[in-house]
């Protein structure tokens, strides 16, 4: 097994707990996976996972940072990363990394979600129109269609630079 397999095998379990709401579970699986191998991207990504959902978004964003230190091409590490530093109030730096993922990802849904709602929490509501609308042409789910639809028409609600949080 190459080495890259390994660290996937090392977090499987984890992955495993996350998927059944088992957030705090999965912690001790994944900081186990990281004492064997701190080289472990996987394990730090999923480590971001666990800790925002636990609304620890701090820890979240540490754990996501460590991820595309790691493994500067982990798409998911830089969304994740996103979203934890907007939820812990980190606007800027969100859409930096939000565009850190566009920038090698430029179509993905994700990094276009991710963006959007960073430039909105900064006031660039214009660049987050354009973004979260590229989000809508990858057809998403029904029920984030639906989000995205009412976060563009809260924006247009109100001015260029007036920042916007979701409730």
């Amino acid at each position: 097994m190459d080495r890259d397999a390994e660290r996937w095998a090392a977090v499987e379990e984890a992955t495993e707990l996350l998927l059944e709401g088992e957030p705090q579970a999965a912690l001790g699986e994944l900081r186990a996976a990281l004492d064997a191998d701190p080289q472990n991207a996987y394990a730090y990504q999923y480590l971001g996972v666990a800790l925002f959902e636990l609304e620890r978004f701090e820890a979240a964003r540490d754990a996501y940072r460590a991820a595309v230190t790691l493994s500067p091409d982990y798409l998911a590490a830089w969304v994740g990363l996103s979203h934890a530093l907007r939820q812990a109030g980190d606007d800027r730096e969100a859409a930096a990394a939000a565009n850190a993922a566009l920038e090698r990802f430029p179509d993905d849904g994700d990094a276009l979600y991710a963006a959007g709602l960073a430039e909105a929490a900064c006031g660039r509501r214009s660049v987050a129109r354009k973004h979260l609308l590229a989000f809508l042409a990858t057809k998403p789910e029904l029920e984030v269609q639906l989000e995205v639809r009412g976060v563009l028409e809260m924006l247009a609600k109100g001015h260029e630079g007036d920042p916007f949080r979701q409730a």
